[in-house]
């Protein structure tokens, strides 16, 4: 080793039997490459890896040809996944940066053990995790990111036995499971079925009234009356298909009608001026027609009030805090305008306060005038009960528990109505506050209450579902005990039976004398099986001395039965 001065600087020279061992070394380094695909693990070794680096461009133009590449890049092995779930499974660590065991054995049997290689692969985190596992290695730069194009390129020339329509139909299916557990969908609490129903909802109310506006002025040629003494849309349908042609109304029609408009008065009235009315004849395809169209509204005011049914159901099951503290349709359009329920809960306060409001806030921005105070939650009970003072307050503090509340919908596994009914009872007390001057309980002290009536109430669901998984197994169990026992009592008398034939006794007459029907068959076993079964069992009182000669006389017959 020799020192020579550069520019000032000592630096150290090697000798040239060193410096030829290290070039030696860079130069015996191979590459190899991991490649992951939805049909397996595979691994390809680069040869002429110095070359490749200094000359990249032409690496990119050999891509594009595959007898080119497959003279650089050459395959060293393959494991296939043995299921689609594998698949999954593997694909989910691969993307998280774990090392599997798969994966591990994989490398481990395919790699030479002398560590004088290097492995490229796509993933940083997942190249960390085997150096830091495995020891090897690993790069992904360089020329490790063409390398993989082109194998995934040309990937059916290299694994024999895969075709451009599999490997499409593997990449499908594994994409569409992969996606399907990213997303992570709970059947459950599915906040899109909410922002569904509450629109469709929002446009059945309009269509509704517009149906209805339409068969009141199409109704009122023949009887205008009845649109000022019956002002429900729903109920006018009813009447409207239920009376029909007007001169037809009598005493008898006056309980059907009370019970459409559940009032005494408005029915009689509608009969009074059923007799008296200024409307003209109508012809009875009109009214036909009439009665076709009212049902329509009829059934569609119907299916109104089971949406309505539905979407308070869901919210109960996905943000039952929420519904609790606003209401079911309140809160189906703070989620509806947010977008989801993960959405609500990342705004702030300020935001879900003016949420709806997004043309009154840019409109006074622009202008330099008052900001709005409310948005959707105007529509909330508590807004329309305080004082024109406090409506600004009370929303803002309405806001803030709507935020509050949406957080613990959005991520509590076990969700309660506790602290919905708390928030709830919070606003409640500040309309107190605002009204009388009565100082409310700190926040402080009420959540601290609520987290423990949540943990009581969370734990006694689980002992009961505890117990009720007991009890299910308990009477599976006790089932096939039972029936376990009854197929023995059977085997049991089955064999009693085939064991006690052949030796009771045959059936006597009054007279001492056995009676005896033979049937002459071609097979002996036959003949055997018959007479057996002609020896029924019918036990009397017999002595012990009969006993004997009667099976004495039942080997005989048995005998004569076979020789025949």
């Amino acid at each position: 080793m020799t020192a020579r001065r550069t520019n000032g600087h000592r630096a150290l020279s090697l000798p040239p039997c060193v410096y030829g061992r290290r070039q030696e070394k860079i130069h015996m380094m191979k590459l190899y490459v991991l490649f992951e695909h939805a049909s397996g693990y595979s691994l390809y070794v680069v040869r002429e890896f110095e070359e490749i680096g200094a000359f990249l461009p032409q690496v990119e133009e050999s891509i594009s040809d595959p007898g080119k590449f497959m003279q650089i890049v050459k395959l060293v092995g393959f494991k296939a996944f043995a299921s689609a779930a594998s698949a999954l499974e593997n694909i989910n660590s691969i993307t998280e940066g774990i090392l599997t065991d798969a994966l591990s054995a994989f490398l481990e049997t395919n790699l030479p053990k002398a560590k004088t290689f290097q492995l490229g692969v796509i993933d940083p985190k997942l190249g960390a995790a085997i150096n830091e596992a495995l020891g090897f290695s690993v790069t992904h730069i360089g020329v490790v990111p063409e390398v993989i194009r082109g194998i995934r390129t040309h990937l059916t020339h290299f694994v024999k036995g895969l075709s451009i329509a599999s490997v499409k139909q593997t990449e499908l299916g594994l994409g569409h499971s992969y996606s399907r557990g990213k997303v992570k969908f709970n059947v459950n609490r599915a906040d899109n079925m909410i922002i569904q129903s509450i629109a469709l909802v929002d446009q059945l109310d309009k269509d509704i009234n517009t149906f209805a506006m339409r068969i009141k002025e199409w109704y009122s040629y023949h009887f205008p009356e009845l649109a000022k003494i019956v002002t429900d849309n729903y109920q006018y349908g009813q009447c409207a298909n239920f009376i029909k042609e007007r001169t037809s109304l009598k005493e008898d029609s006056l309980e059907k009608l009370e019970e459409i408009v559940m009032d005494s008065a408005k029915a009689q009235a509608i009969l009074d001026a059923a007799r008296m009315s200024m409307g003209m004849d109508i012809s009875p395809i009109d009214l036909i027609n009439i009665e076709r169209f009212a049902k329509r509204v009829v059934a569609l005011s119907e299916y109104r009030k089971q949406l309505a049914e539905y979407l308070r159901s869901k919210m109960d099951s996905v943000a039952p805090n929420l519904a609790t503290l606003i209401g079911e349709v309140v809160g189906a359009r703070l989620i509806s305008h947010a977008g989801s329920l993960t959405n609500l809960a990342k705004y702030p306060a300020s935001t879900v306060q003016i949420l709806g409001a997004e043309k009154a806030l840019f409109r006074a921005i622009k202008t330099r005038s008052n900001t709005p105070k409310y948005g959707l939650i105007y529509h909330s009970t508590f807004i329309g009960r305080a004082g024109m003072a406090n409506k600004g307050r009370i929303s803002r503090y309405l806001a803030n528990k709507c935020s509050i509340a949406s957080r613990i919908d959005c991520f509590t596994e076990n969700l309660t109505k506790v602290f919905g009914e708390k928030l709830r009872n919070q606003v409640e007390d500040r309309l107190k506050f605002y009204e009388t001057g009565n100082i409310p309980r700190k926040n402080v002290e009420v959540m601290s209450e609520a987290l423990e009536e949540h943990n009581q109430l969370v734990s006694s669901m689980a002992q009961k579902g505890k117990k009720r998984k007991l009890e299910d197994v308990n009477g599976d169990v006790a089932e096939n005990i039972v029936t376990e026992k009854k197929k023995k009592k059977k085997n049991k008398v089955v064999v009693q039976e085939e064991v006690a034939a052949p030796e009771e006794p045959m059936h006597i007459a009054e007279n001492g004398i056995s009676e005896k029907k033979k049937k002459k068959k071609k097979k002996n076993q036959a003949a055997v099986v018959e007479a057996e079964q002609e020896t029924a069992v019918v036990e009397e009182e017999v002595p012990a001395a009969e006993v004997t000669t009667k099976k004495k006389k039942k080997k005989k017959a048995v005998k004569e039965a076979v020789d025949e």
